[in-house]
């Protein structure tokens, strides 16, 4: 059985993820076991791992993750992507079609307000924005955190009822690991799911329209 162990520690977002996405590409291991140092890291490349076809189980060894990957329920290889077929973009969590067809519209919210002058009615602007974005209907494929942007899906956040209010109509919400970790907030995050620039620019190239904050 063809087997590999990455050491990903003190890599930032998003290398850890790429470095077990070109090792896959290269050698395509029956189980790979990936070493990391944070918890955002924990779930990017657990997810990526999952999307590949791995079955995964996380162990926490000290001051590091250990992400045990085997790929298939029986470590079978139909279905095993190799070097050069499909495309990574198609690997993006999470990722659907507009429900109806149409536009697929991508938000991307980097600050906790909407627009400037005065962030208390910035506050309020957002939260009024983000209930009445429903409105856009299927269309609305994807909702992007990065940077302040972040701290709407936290705990105690005004919009968090908003936010989950879209997650449950289809639209993905993605929220910056990184971003989280600055801040200081990867065990607060409430709704969404934590991703990582790779995801990120994936999402950019395949969205249709980009509306950003």
């Amino acid at each position: 059985m063809s087997q590999m162990q990455l050491d990903c520690r003190k890599m930032e977002c998003p290398q850890p993820v790429m470095r077990v996405r070109d090792t896959l590409n290269a050698a395509a291991p029956e189980s790979v076991d990936v070493v990391v140092d944070n918890e955002p890291a924990v779930e990017n490349v657990s997810r990526f791992l999952a999307s590949r076809g791995y079955t995964t189980a996380v162990e926490k060894e000290g001051d590091f993750w250990r992400i045990r990957a085997r790929f298939g329920a029986n470590g079978a290889q139909a279905g095993r992507k190799t070097v050069g077929q499909g495309n990574d973009k198609a690997t993006a969590p999470g990722q659907k079609s507009a429900g109806n067809g149409g536009t697929k519209i991508l938000l991307m919210l980097a600050a906790p307000v909407l627009g400037r002058g005065d962030d208390e009615l910035g506050a309020k602007l957002m939260k009024n924005f983000l209930a009445t974005a429903p409105e856009l209907g299927s269309n609305l494929w994807r909702i992007v955190l990065v940077n302040g942007g972040v701290t709407l899906a936290v705990e105690n956040s005004p919009v968090i009822a908003e936010l989950q209010t879209l997650e449950k109509s289809g639209a993905g919400v993605f929220v910056c690991g990184a971003c989280l970790q600055h801040f200081n907030l990867v065990e607060k995050k409430a709704v969404g799911q934590t991703t990582n620039m790779l995801d990120i620019v994936a999402s950019l190239e395949l969205a249709d329209k980009v509306i950003r904050f």
